[in-house]
């Protein structure tokens, strides 16, 4: 089946929000053995929308379309769909009825506007959407569909995966597409690359190298006729990739270095206090995001001032010596975090984010030390990139380092 996307609202031509729906939704056909061909944006203009599903409806067999289903005189999906397949939409009182419950619950009066929420056509069934007050259409005529999902991608992702991606499942035909991503980080892409090998040639399953903010991604993309022969087709190849990659693979598929390490310092019975200068907390940030945290994460001291340093356990010597962008402040940081917050292990991060260099070092220069009893470990980079950028990977690459001496314990 030959799928569209069309995504609905000026303020994606405008450029003030991204179309995170259509990449949501790209993402999600492969597995349903469904090509996407096409996508396109579109504002709210009834003669530009007509124009559009005009077209698509001309030249694939499922449209999937986001916005324009809220309740305002710019929403215009709704109108659209009636006009192309030229039917009449009127008020379903089972719609009328949920949307008047929706407002009364949240104590609102319901305005008049809404109203046009509740209306379809013969041809279209209703989606549920309980986290919003837009139902989705559902659209089969002339051996084709039109699925209609709301803008906001909390609403489209709950209606999708509830609603849906079980009627698409339900009809798929012919083979589908499996997909497994192993991530690794410590080498290049192009290291990565000649790791693969040979592999890189295999037709079924595909193997694609791209490199993200968190490191390398090996995709892997198997087509067969059901999940478990995609499954059977990727086994064997993951294997080679794993055994090959060693230490550098941290995870797989929705994986994330926080929560692999997190992880680790559970099953080891640790816990991680940390100390960050050039990062402002961000690593205390990318730390807490995970849920449970709190079992393993003691606490984060921010330090961006050398006096900070220094009243929390830094050595005043050590930065006389060294200097505050050093490998041996670095180290120091991640044992006074560690004791001041009695900690098992600690984490020090201080650098340079820009705009200017300090004390001679140039910006993107960042010193990571991580400290515990047993074993300290202190790692050097030089990241490109604007202030944020730089802040990100040495938040990316301090996790890291602490993975691998986590390893070594």
């Amino acid at each position: 089946m030959k799928a569209e996307i069309i995504s609905i609202g000026t303020e994606l031509l405008l450029g003030e929000i991204t179309d995170t729906n259509a990449a949501y939704l790209s993402s999600e056909l492969p597995a349903l053995g469904i090509d996407l061909f096409y996508v396109s944006q579109v504002g709210d203009n009834m003669d530009r929308l007509y124009e559009v599903f005009h077209r698509g409806w001309s030249r694939s067999d499922i449209l999937l379309c986001t916005g324009g289903l809220g309740p305002t005189e710019d929403d215009l999906t709704r109108e659209t769909i009636a006009k192309l397949t030229g039917e009449k939409m009127t008020i379903v009182p089972e719609l009328e009825k949920d949307l008047r419950a929706f407002f009364s619950r949240r104590n609102f009066p319901m305005p008049n506007n809404n109203l046009k929420q509740a209306m379809l056509i013969p041809s279209a069934k209703a989606l549920p959407n309980p986290v919003g007050t837009a139902p989705g259409w559902f659209v089969e005529k002339g051996g084709k569909l039109l699925i209609a999902m709301p803008g906001p991608p909390r609403e489209l992702r709950h209606m999708w995966e509830n609603q849906v991606h079980p009627r698409l499942r339900e009809r798929a035909a012919g083979g589908i597409l499996v997909k497994r991503t192993l991530k690794v980080t410590g080498i290049s892409e192009g290291a990565v690359d000649e790791l693969c090998g040979e592999l890189l040639r295999s037709p079924n399953p595909s193997i694609g190298v791209y490199a993200k903010p968190d490191g390398i991604h090996v995709r892997l993309g198997a087509k067969a006729a059901d999940e478990a022969a995609a499954h059977a087709l990727i086994y064997p190849v993951e294997v080679k990739l794993r055994e090959r990659f060693g230490q550098y693979l941290w995870g797989a598929d929705e994986e994330t270095m926080p929560s692999v390490v997190g992880k680790l310092l559970q099953e080891r019975r640790l816990t991680l206090a940390t100390m960050e200068s050039c990062t402002g907390g961000l690593l205390a940030n990318t730390i807490t995001d995970i849920p449970g945290s709190s079992a393993y994460y003691k606490g984060g001291l921010v330090t961006y001032a050398t006096e900070g340093k220094i009243a929390h356990g830094v050595d005043q010597s050590v930065i006389q010596a060294h200097g505050v962008i050093s490998a041996e402040t670095a180290t120091a940081m991640a044992k006074a975090a560690r004791l001041s917050l009695n900690a098992d292990v600690g984490i020090g991060i201080t650098g340079v984010a820009g705009p200017a260099e300090q004390e001679g070092k140039a910006v993107g220069t960042v010193y990571i030390g991580i400290d515990h009893a047993k074993k300290s470990l202190t790692f050097a980079g030089k990241y490109p990139g604007t202030r944020l950028d730089i802040k990100n990977r040495a938040a990316t690459n301090a996790i890291f380092q602490l993975r691998k001496l986590l390893l070594e314990l």
